[in-house]
């Protein structure tokens, strides 16, 4: 064999051992071609740690692979929030627990302050200290009773009293002009005398009348579509609520006259009374204010009384003053329950037109706001009902009543805040007066009754009691399959 031939032959085993050596020491694990090396050493290089631009780049940050989560938006926690509560506030059944939590609320506190407010006056009568508190616990009782009474009536039932209430309250503002029935009470002749330490004023069951009375019209001419025509809106709506304020006007209790008309104006409004129509009566009812004002020289000198800083002369302000006194020394929190300095014979009727000041001076403005919500949680409320049903006797009525409630409201506060002029009205559900609270606990007992029915209303209710649950439950498990457990 030539030489070159036997020199080729030998490089060709080398090449085939250094192969052979070269997978005898690669890792089996390693798929794919050896990288170029110098011999036998690279199945070593790949068994070492893999250089740094090989390694796997890290997964992005609050990603799906699990890294950490990034923040939350700003905002997004309130606006969580606000969703949750604007759920629970649309519920079917908000204006029901709002209704009865608030109205309850009002009149607890009202019978606590009254018996604040009210124990001095009671000793300066030589009553005991608990006298004008008895009175307001028992009329709160009965009006409890009323209001139940009240909420579990249909409103088929609650429009059939709608005329003997009427009737009936026409003849006992007569009777209180009869001498020897009536009886004067702060120069108004409104009261009944009953017996003992009652009494009676008819004028306060006279709103409830003409709500239910107005409501059960109404109603009954827009289903005969006749509220288009301004003739049917007015007559006999007009002249029978004319006629309850003359009654009222001949005792001189312009207060109540002033509510009276806030519920006429207001039922106009819900039965949809053109705006020439509205205008009209506007214009007359502010025509014969005028003239009732400008004629008794007493209801003068209230309207001056309004934003006074000073008693005046003859201390003809001396009331409207010191509430405004009551109020500021009340600060913050108040002076604390019981601790009231204006009560001391400084503050005429602390416990019945001017119980707010009290209110002010013994809990503060903290105090004051709490009462303010409570009622404008119930005339909220009551604009949801009146707002959200399908018959018009119940929009008619429970518009009534929220007006009711809250113009009486308005005015005594704002008569307490030197606002307007002192018209001798309590605040309803809080000020002392059983013949006050027993027609308006009546009121939001009819008020509960239109929430209750309202049909989603009346289905969450349905769906709360045991005997319902039950059965949902029982049917459940008979629809779940034979199989399972």
């Amino acid at each position: 064999m030539p030489a070159d031939e036997s020199s080729a032959a030998r490089g060709t085993d080398r090449s085939r051992a250094a192969a052979a050596t070269s997978r005898a020491l690669t890792p089996p694990l390693l798929a794919g071609p050896l990288p170029a090396g110098p011999g036998p050493l690279t199945g070593l290089v790949l068994r070492s740690r893999p250089a740094t631009g090989s390694r796997r780049p890290p997964a992005p940050r609050g990603g799906a692979g699990g890294g950490t989560p990034s923040r939350p938006r700003r905002g997004a926690g309130v606006r969580r929030m606000y969703e949750q509560a604007r759920r629970a506030w649309d519920r079917p059944l908000t204006a029901y627990y709002l209704i009865l939590g608030s109205s309850l609320l009002i009149t607890v506190l009202g019978l606590v302050m009254v018996y604040s407010a009210s124990m001095i006056k009671a000793l300066e009568l030589a009553r005991p200290g608990t006298y004008f508190f008895r009175k307001q616990f028992l009329a709160a009782v009965i009006g409890a009773g009323l209001m139940m009474l009240a909420s579990r009536m249909p409103v088929r039932l609650h429009r059939a009293l709608a005329y003997p209430l009427l009737m009936g309250t026409v003849f006992l503002m007569v009777l209180v002009q009869v001498p020897g029935i009536g009886m004067s009470v702060n120069g108004n002749q409104n009261w009944i005398y009953l017996g003992g330490p009652f009494q009676l004023q008819p004028s306060e069951f006279g709103k409830l009348a003409l709500i239910l009375w107005g409501a059960d019209l109404l109603a009954r001419k827009q289903d005969k579509r006749l509220t288009a025509q301004w003739k049917h809106m007015l007559v006999p709506l007009v002249p029978v609520a004319f006629m309850l304020l003359g009654l009222i006007m001949l005792g001189g209790d312009m207060g109540t006259a002033i509510i009276l008309t806030a519920i006429l104006f207001g039922l106009l409004w819900l039965a949809g009374a053109p705006t020439r129509l509205f205008a009209g009566v506007l214009a007359f009812a502010v025509l014969i204010g005028f003239v009732l004002i400008k004629t008794s020289p007493n209801r003068m000198s209230r309207l001056g009384c309004i934003g006074a800083s000073e008693p005046g002369p003859g201390d003809s302000c001396w009331q409207a003053v010191h509430g405004i006194y009551a109020l500021a020394s009340g600060g913050w929190f108040g002076s604390g329950l019981g601790a009231s300095v204006e009560k001391w014979g400084q503050l005429p009727e602390p416990h019945t037109d001017f119980i707010f000041a009290i209110t002010g001076e013994e809990l503060g403005l903290a105090g004051t706001l709490s009462v303010l919500a409570l009622f404008a949680a119930l005339g909220y409320a009551g604009i949801r009902v009146a707002g959200r049903t399908e018959d018009p006797f119940v929009r008619y009525a429970a518009g009534g009543v929220t007006t009711w409630i809250t113009a009486q409201a308005v005015i005594n506060i704002g008569a307490v805040l030197g606002l307007l002029p002192i018209a001798g009205v309590p605040l309803p559900l809080f000020s002392y007066g059983g013949s006050a609270l027993l027609p308006t606990m009546f009121a939001v007992g009819l008020m509960i009754a239109f929430a209750r029915e309202d049909p989603a209303a009346r289905a969450a209710l349905a769906m709360r009691r045991p005997g319902v649950r039950w059965k949902t439950m029982r049917r459940r498990v008979m629809k779940r399959p034979s199989g399972e457990r």
